[in-house]
């Protein structure tokens, strides 16, 4: 798949079928419209593309700078690619576009700079400045700049909409089965490996600590997780904790991954970790030893889990 970072940077002589949106999460519900994007693009011997935007608009109009998105930039383009896309264009959104009339939209971004043959939209999708035009104004543009227009109905809409509030949260609960579930996949967070306190390995413990840059993030509930993620090609589980470590009163949040059976130095390394089970909620315990002791109970759990599931992750 090709990214670009801006509409201009993308060039075409091949016509396009397209569809736009956030996308955030690209759960079971995006998966479909993904589907169809690639079965009219591929039966028409055209490109797909996805467009979206970042910062999502939201953090532009409304200023909402503590919006959590289920996937950074990078994670999106990982699993658009993973889906089967031929293009994204995360153009920038600022203000400058959201005042392109619903005319100026059509003409000077599908048809002139994305050469587009049809696009693929949701029944309620609203565009131009201030989101005047719908989809209605989108077919009678099709028709004047001669290009097509499918609509995705109301349910599909509404239960992609759905699935994006269940995703959310479930994860804030710690429900990581049903967001998993309604992902299509395992949750993941991917960030750089950096120095720790290294207490866990004081205790038999030691652990990778991840750093996530992009602070908008959605992390899950506070707590224990069963992990997996692949370290130079090979597939390693573990146990991760994501919290303020009470224990030892750092009270300042970190993700820490505890690795089975692996003894490497992993420095600097980008890592996505696959969140599979939630272990238990966050705990303060009275020493160390007591720390130590609930550690290899949280290990028993996680093993057991792994050798009970272990077909699904083959």
């Amino acid at each position: 798949m090709k990214v670009y970072n801006s509409i201009s940077a993308f060039h075409s002589l091949t016509k396009t079928v397209i569809t736009l949106g956030t996308f955030d999460g690209v759960h079971v519900g995006h998966q479909s419209i993904i589907e169809k994007l690639k079965a009219c693009s591929f039966g028409c011997n055209y490109e797909s593309v996805v467009l979206t935007f970042f910062p999502h608009p939201r953090m532009v109009l409304q200023q909402d700078v503590s919006i959590q998105l289920l996937n950074t930039i990078d994670e999106k383009a990982l699993l658009l690619d993973r889906f089967g896309v031929d293009n994204l264009i995360v153009h920038p959104f600022d203000e400058a576009f959201s005042n392109l009339s619903a005319e100026e939209f059509v003409r000077q971004i599908l048809v002139d700079k994305l050469n587009v043959y049809k696009i693929i939209i949701g029944y309620d999708h609203r565009f131009g400045k201030n989101r005047t035009a719908d989809i209605n104004d989108l077919v009678l543009f099709g028709k004047k700049y001669g290009f097509e227009v499918e609509q995705i109905g109301a349910h599909e809409i509404d239960e992609i909409a759905i699935s994006s509030t269940k995703i959310r949260s479930a994860l804030s609960d710690g429900n990581i089965t049903l967001a998993n579930q309604f992902l299509g996949y395992a949750y993941f967070i991917s960030g750089e490996v950096i120095e720790g306190k290294k207490i866990g390995r004081t205790i038999g413990f030691p652990t990778a600590n991840i750093q996530i840059s992009e602070d908008y993030k959605l992390l899950p509930k506070k707590g224990v997780y069963v992990v997996a993620a692949k370290i130079k090609s090979t597939l390693f589980f573990g146990m991760m904790n994501i919290g303020t470590n009470p224990t030892v009163g750092i009270n300042e949040q970190s993700i820490e991954v505890h690795f089975f059976d692996f003894n490497s130095d992993i420095y600097k390394e980008r890592l996505e970790i696959s969140i599979l089970e939630y272990v238990r909620g966050e705990q303060k315990f009275e020493s160390l030893e007591l720390l130590q002791q609930q550690l290899e109970k949280d290990k028993v759990f996680s093993l057991e889990f792994i050798r009970s599931n272990e077909s699904n992750f083959i």
